[in-house]
């Protein structure tokens, strides 16, 4: 809490969310809750910088897979992030566009996704907007459910939060099969 009062707050909550959407670990909600918490007023406003910032950084993490795979590929190959890595290649050939969307919301580390679209060369507007419709969902609802509910919607958040990623998943995977086959 006493970060997310600090002059520069804003600052260091567009770094770390440009750093978590190509290459570090810690999600900017971490941030963003506790600020929205102590000025409800600039939740709107902070979401909206988070997503924005998340999203660079997403363009960053695309640059990444674009131009230098092949020298992260053994790096990424020996961590912890391969599993979700095969993973996002795996959905990209079968969701394209929704994949990133699902990422961006999802627990799955978004920052696996975006260096997966790069080095599967996905196009860039579509990989643009739909960053910025799945980051810009999840971290708005957390702004709103912060500014709304208070400390204990934080609570409620931080115990919940992966489900609600996962039941986002399990709905856009509904309707895309929907819209698919019908």
């Amino acid at each position: 809490m006493s970060w997310s009062r600090h002059p520069h707050a804003p600052w260091y909550l567009g770094g770390m969310s440009f750093a978590e959407s190509s290459f570090f670990p810690v999600p900017p909600d971490v941030m963003l809750a506790p600020m929205c918490l102590a000025n409800p007023r600039r939740a709107w406003w902070l979401a909206l910088l988070t997503t924005l910032t998340s999203v660079a950084g997403g363009l960053f993490g695309y640059a990444i897979g674009f131009f230098a795979i092949d020298a992260i590929l053994p790096w990424l190959q020996e961590s912890r992030y391969w599993p979700a890595y095969q993973t996002a290649v795996d959905w990209f050939g079968r969701y394209g566009f929704w994949a990133v969307f699902i990422a961006g919301f999802s627990p799955i580390p978004y920052k696996v996704f975006t260096i997966a679209a790069g080095a599967l060369s996905m196009a860039l507007l579509p990989f643009t907007i739909a960053s910025i419709i799945g980051r810009g969902a999840r971290f708005f609802m957390v702004a709103g459910l912060m500014a709304w509910g208070g400390a204990r919607m934080e609570a409620a958040l931080h115990r919940y939060v992966d489900r609600l990623g996962w039941a986002t998943v399990a709905l856009v995977a509904i309707a895309v099969l929907w819209f698919r086959n019908g």
